[in-house]
């Protein structure tokens, strides 16, 4: 199993999307979840996204996601479906109008702050998530 990147490279990690939908099964689709992914790990098909929807079987997911090198950060809720671009554009007009810094400084910081991490399944094979401290998985928020 492989997938064909724009690099005109083959690649046999998993993408970005595939690590999200398989870290939202895998723990049963949670109310809420945040997580750091390495660069990495994934062939990040998400670039430049800040705020969307996403289906997860029948739940959908208010995704608000950033990089942070060396992380993709996400932070997951799940809520009915919403129009999010207006937010998604404001998003990553802040990002640009900072230069990327605070973000930046979010990933070296995530660094030295990561606590606890998982495995996650996916069909091109396990990536690590990185949690802040260990989640409380039958939380409902």
């Amino acid at each position: 199993m492989w997938k064909w990147v724009a690099s005109t490279q083959f690649s046999f990690k998993p993408t970005s999307s595939e690590v999200l939908s398989c870290y939202l099964k895998q723990c049963s689709k949670p109310p809420w979840t945040s997580f750091f992914v390495k660069y990495s790990s994934v062939v990040n098909d998400q670039r430049g996204w800040s705020h969307f929807n996403w289906a997860v079987g029948t739940s959908n997911y208010h995704v608000l996601r950033t990089g942070c090198y060396p992380y993709i950060k996400y932070h997951c809720s799940r809520r009915p479906i919403q129009d999010l671009r207006l937010e998604d554009r404001f998003f990553r007009f802040i990002k640009v109008i900072n230069l990327g810094i605070p973000c930046l400084a979010y990933g070296v910081a995530a660094t030295m702050l990561i606590q606890h991490k998982e495995v996650v399944h996916t069909p091109h094979g396990d990536v690590f998530v990185y949690f802040l401290y260990e989640e409380d998985k039958g939380s409902e928020y």
